[in-house]
Parts: structure tokens; sequence; C-alpha cells
């Protein structure tokens, strides 16, 4: 990526405890676009925020408010230049706590990148502080001009990279998080890879080639994937490529992955599911199809095997990890482990053997 990382301090009130705060996690664990000064959640102000992610320092401080955060970052050497959203809200709600933060943000001539579904740039009041302090907003969602979009056209047979989706149970179960994992593990073991990334947050975190799923027109949604598989593999050549999950195939609200599986025609799949999570996530009284199911929805559909189950650790004790990834290997017959805590050779492991096969 050429893009010189900028000095952030990323918003995240009341939500960096929260499945809420995910574009918010993924910055603190990786972006090549940033460089993170401060988050701001008053709820836990004082904290290490990779500490409390992942009980790994990062420091990089939670504070409670902006006027601490830009305080914070000179004191540390790194005037922030950007503000940037990193909660999630439902529909097109726009609290009022982000606004006064936003408008605080452009008053102090911070840029602002936000990846919601409402755009900053169209509200009004936010726009005309913008342009009078002479700073921009960037809403990633918004969606390129229809002249810009492509659709699918079979191309896709041409790209000779190993093809891996990492695809979920669930929607917020850390996808995106086990993709960037296994690309920084492949490149550990001396190979080329890509990520593509389909979220708002995989662009915020610097990923080259990628698109915002749920920002497109749907007949668009095919061509776009494909596309950036296509740039890839046309201006890179690499042997790997990590194709990036959305929503999972049976969640009510985010039922993703059907056009990944269609479009970027993936080899094999590697599904992060959350053994303590009973229900989708945000919607109480739909439980979680079984895993078993969920694997064999995903066969059915693509054709192609799941080759490892990712573990996402929320709701368990640390301790408890390995007996519940033994469990599923005797469960499903697949390797399992917890990226996050056991790390990402199992699931390394699993792809090449799996694009060995393929040779």
């Amino acid at each position: 990526m050429n893009t010189q990382r900028v000095n952030a301090i990323v918003f995240c009130e009341g939500a960096f405890s929260t499945t809420y705060g995910k574009t918010a996690h993924g910055l603190i664990r990786f972006t090549r676009r940033y460089r993170v000064c401060a988050v701001i959640d008053s709820t836990l102000s004082g904290q290490d925020a990779g500490e409390f992610l992942d009980a790994e320092p990062s420091g990089i401080p939670i504070v409670a408010t902006l006027a601490e955060a830009l305080e914070t970052a000179e004191k540390a050497g790194c005037p922030a230049s950007h503000f940037v959203v990193g909660i999630a809200v439902e529909g097109r709600q726009l609290p009022e706590n982000l606004v006064n933060a936003a408008s605080e943000a452009l008053e102090a001539g911070l840029h602002i990148d936000s990846g919601l579904h409402v755009f900053l740039s169209e509200f009004q009041p936010l726009a005309q502080l913008a342009s009078a302090r002479g700073v921009r907003i960037l809403d990633i969602r918004k969606p390129p001009a229809v002249e810009e979009l492509h659709f699918f056209s079979g191309r896709i047979e041409e790209v000779r990279s190993f093809r891996t989706a990492v695809l979920g149970t669930d929607s917020a179960i850390g996808k995106r998080t086990t993709a960037w994992l296994i690309i920084q593990g492949l490149e550990k073991r001396g190979l080329s890879a890509e990520l593509i990334g389909t979220g708002q947050t995989a662009w915020m975190q610097g990923a080259d080639y990628s698109l915002v799923m749920d920002s497109l027109i749907n007949d668009f949604v095919a061509g776009e994937i494909e596309h950036a598989v296509l740039s890839a593999w046309d201006q890179r050549r690499p042997e790997h490529i990590i194709i990036e999950g959305q929503g999972s195939l049976m969640n009510p609200a985010f039922p993703g992955g059907f056009e990944i599986l269609a479009a970027a025609r993936p080899h094999c799949i590697v599904l992060q599911h959350a053994p303590a999570r009973k229900e989708y996530d945000g919607f109480p009284g739909y439980p979680l199809h079984p895993l078993s199911t969920q694997i064999q929805a995903l066969e059915l559909i693509s054709g192609k095997k799941v080759i490892a189950i990712s573990v996402n650790h929320h709701g368990l004790a640390r301790e408890e990890v390995p007996a519940v990834c033994r469990g599923i290997e005797t469960e499903t017959g697949l390797p399992c482990c917890d990226p996050l805590i056991q790390g990402i050779e199992i699931l390394v492991d699993a792809i090449l053997e799996a694009a060995q096969a393929c040779r």
C-alpha cells in the first residue's frame, strides 16, 4: 500500500466493549492506513485499548473526551489529523454524542473518516462546518458512481492465485481479523498474499483491494467482488488471495456470503465461529444454526470444502479455549484453533494442504 499512515483518533463512545465497536477493534489490532493515537470511550477511560481487547498492551490509551485525545496525541509526538468513526450503528441512526464529537473534531481542524450508513458529509451542520474549517469528511460507504461499477464477467477463471474465503457463522464474529492474521501467517512463510476486503473496516485497515459490499446496488455486488480479485491478480500475481466474509448465510439481517462464494470462486473456506454465542448477534430469539448445519450449507452452495474452523473466544475463559477447540475438532473432523490465543499456524497449514491438493 502506498498510502502514508496518518495520525488518528478513533471514536467509539460506549461501544468499545461491544460488537458495535468492531471497527475500532480492527484498527487497534492492525491498520496500515492510520497511526491510532487514542480511542474515545468514557466508559473505559484510563485503560489500554489493546490490553482491554486482547490482554496485550498496545500503548493506545482509551480516553473520555476528544480534548483529552488531542492532548494525549500531542504529548506522544503524533498530533492527530483525522477523526475516525469506530462504531457501527443500526440502520440510519446518528447518535447525538457522535454528532457533538464530530463537530468538535471539525472545529479542531481534523478530517473525518466514517463508515456509517448515514453520510456525515450530507448532514448539513457538519458539512457546513467542514467547509468553513477547510477540512473534509470522507464517507467510506458512499457507493461509487454506476459508471464505475462492474458486472460479473467470468474472468475470475483466469486467476491462478489459491483463493480462501473466511466466512462466518454470524456477523461481528472476527472474520476480518482472522483473514488478516492468515495473510500475515502466509507472508511469514515467504508466500505472497493479498486480502480482498469486503467492508468499510478493511478499507480503513489499508486493504489495497477492497469494496464495501453493503453499499452497492445488488446487481453489481458479484461484479465488484470479481473485479477486486482480478485487480489483485492482474497487478500483484499473489500466490494466495484471502477473501473477507460478510455476515453469515443464515443471519436474519445480514445474510452475506452467497455473492462471495459465487463471484470470488474460492477453492476452500475457513469458517469463523463463536462457540459461546447462542443467538444471532443483535437478534434475541433467533438461535444460531448449529455449526454442522452451517458447514453443510456452505459446502452445498459452493461445492467446496470447509477446511478449518477458527474460534472467536468471546464469552469463554482463555483457559477453556483449548478444550473447546478439541471438542469442535471431534465434532467436525476439522482442524480448529483460536488464532488470537493459539496462533494462526493451524489455519495456515490447512490452507497450504488444500492448495497442495489442488495442484
